[in-house]
């Protein structure tokens, strides 16, 4: 059995709860119950704390982890990092307020400093010669000025507009996080082999995610051009219809593609247009 240890609450939760369903991982969800085994896979949930979870993996309390790599950073513990999950990004920056003329990073030397990750703030105050004072907080770091309790804040921003309610300007970005899989340096044998299988199953899903199946008929004449546009995973497929001088033809499509090439298909004589969804993709 591999325990994964999983935010118990927030946007992480969500999507690796999203990515775990679509990996065919079925979990009984339960908001009191912080540790669930899955009901037809090897493995088991630990919901924690974002903040807990580099700790639970380096101690062994949890063999991997889904968390935010600014957590993973921050907290530097012994952890391997095993694969970006690509969901999740965000980045973790410097705001300073909105009225403020910004000259570069040597506007931080002297001021006071808000933030819930010191240690990689600490690391780039370091990096840029800037003295500066550390006020750690946890919470809504970004009201932190407004309420005079520091000058400006180091903290995560997604959209931005959180800051933006709040006065603040983003100025320089420290660290770009996306959710990451942890896990602990000393997995045993058979940990290892249930951990492979699961990353098959999240790489079938990522690699499915944003595309679709396109399937068409098109004149012969016309297929070496319209394989320019659907190149598909290797080479498209392509089958002769019983229609002399006609073929189907079937390829893999990124989805936001497809408005910007469907016209294009049509000149060319492509007919009978059929877009599929994918739901998983081995490669």
């Amino acid at each position: 059995m591999l325990r994964i240890a999983v935010q118990a609450k927030g946007r992480l939760y969500e999507e690796t709860m999203t990515m775990l369903e679509e990996s065919s991982i079925k979990i009984k969800s339960g908001k009191r119950t912080l540790l669930v085994p899955a009901s037809n896979f090897p493995v088991e949930i630990l919901y924690l704390r974002d903040d807990d979870i580099p700790q639970a993996v380096a101690s062994g309390i949890a063999d991997v982890g889904i968390v935010g790599e600014n957590e993973y950073v921050e907290k530097n513990e012994n952890a391997d990092l095993i694969k970006r999950l690509d969901f999740s990004k965000c980045r973790v920056s410097l705001a300073i307020p909105k009225a403020e003329e910004y000259t570069g990073p040597e506007w931080f030397n002297g001021k006071k400093i808000a933030t819930s990750y010191p240690v990689i703030l600490q690391k780039f105050l370091d990096e840029k010669g800037i003295k500066a004072e550390i006020h750690v907080i946890t919470g809504s770091v970004e009201i932190a000025p407004g309420i005079g309790l520091a000058d400006c804040i180091f903290d995560i921003v997604s959209s931005g507009s959180t800051l933006v309610s709040n006065n603040l300007k983003e100025v320089e970005v420290v660290l770009n996080s996306e959710a990451i899989l942890i896990g602990n340096p000393n997995l045993s044998t058979e940990k290892r082999e249930i951990l492979s299988e699961l990353l098959f199953r999240f790489d079938s899903y990522k690699n499915a995610e944003g595309k679709k199946y396109i399937i068409l008929n098109i004149p012969n004449e016309k297929i070496d051009a319209v394989c320019q546009l659907l190149p598909g995973m290797k080479a498209p497929t392509v089958t002769p219809l019983k229609k002399e001088g006609w073929s189907s033809l079937h390829s893999v499509i990124e989805e936001k593609q497809f408005w910007d090439i469907i016209n294009q298909l049509k000149t060319l004589g492509a007919e009978g247009i059929l877009v599929v969804p994918i739901e998983k993709m081995i490669l």
